[in-house]
């Protein structure tokens, strides 16, 4: 288990000069970034100051070695549009982000568990088809497309639910509905294929030869071994429901780092989007690391290793 952990911390670690060397170039491979971020207006002085206060002037690897350093120092600049550190914008959205996120993913958990345990004791049964549907709907239908039927639906006919903002729980179901929508489908599937896969170990038949109540088999013998592998991609979809958030608070109106970056974009503000983009992949390689971790040590193979 030692060596398996010691090689995802390095292959972390690499992944995460990657990242940073992939945001590094990403705006200069398009050209001097001072034409991205200073209005077209600007007179030729007023770039060239530009790009010295930024350090533009500078050689590529004294900038790309200055940016990582400050990376790893927890600086990820300072907002053009906005004056104001980006880990602090960053750091006052991310609470609403992480609050929307979780609530998806704990949706999609609590929902499609026990229908893919149900749909794999009963293969081919009325919650078999039901996950089915779930999991085809799950990787069909777009998030951004069913939070505009969302909207249409329960807040302008039905009225029930509010349409954009963060006023409380009512105004977070409908975004965490659309954003864990495709989670959903992904685990049911995942959850069905496992239990079929346990049903018919040797512990699961003397627990039904002992008379046990399938619900306690289900959810005492069942469960737990068909959890393990969804450990592995629960770290996945977290991360991606976090980048997801980009369509989802947009279209809702909630003021998470989805909509910080949408503004971002929209005002050219690239320091602020190079600094999301920067955070949101870090929090995935550190999901991914961790993710790894507690599957090596629910999984009692990996622990033998």
């Amino acid at each position: 288990m030692f060596n398996y952990l010691l090689q995802r911390f390095l292959q972390s670690l690499l992944l995460l000069l990657g990242v940073l060397f992939l945001v590094f170039w990403m705006v200069r491979l398009t050209g001097d970034p001072a034409d991205l971020m200073v209005s077209k207006e600007a007179t030729r002085e007023q770039r060239e100051a530009f790009r010295e206060a930024y350090g533009l002037n500078r050689p590529l690897y004294q900038q790309f070695t200055d940016f990582m350093g400050k990376t790893l120092r927890g600086d990820l600049g300072l907002s053009m549009r906005k004056s104001l550190p980006n880990q602090q914008l960053i750091l006052e959205r991310l609470p609403a982000t992480l609050e929307l996120a979780l609530s998806s993913l704990a949706l999609a958990i609590l929902i499609s568990l026990p229908l893919g345990v149900a749909a794999g004791m009963n293969p081919g049964g009325f919650f078999d088809g039901i996950s089915r549907a779930l999991g085809l709907a799950g990787q069909t239908i777009p998030s951004f497309v069913l939070a505009i039927i969302l909207i249409l639906f329960f807040a302008v006919e039905l009225r029930w639910l509010p349409s954009f903002g963060r006023d409380g729980f009512r105004s977070l179901i409908l975004p965490a509905l659309a954003l864990g929508f495709a989670g959903m489908g992904q685990f049911v599937r995942l959850t069905r294929t496992a239990v079929l896969e346990v049903r018919n170990e040797d512990y699961i038949r003397t627990a039904r030869a002992k008379g046990l109540e399938r619900l306690r088999i289900a959810f005492k013998h069942l469960l737990p071994n068909a959890a393990v592998p969804l450990i592995s991609v629960l770290g996945v979809q977290f991360t991606y429901l976090l980048g997801g958030s980009v369509y989802i608070e947009t279209i809702f109106a909630y003021p998470g780092l989805g909509s910080l970056l949408n503004d971002a974009i929209r005002d050219s503000d690239f320091p602020l989007v190079q600094a999301i983009t920067l955070f949101i992949a870090l929090f995935a390689i550190g999901m991914s690391l961790l993710t790894d971790i507690l599957y090596a040590w629910i999984n009692p193979r990996m622990r033998q290793a």
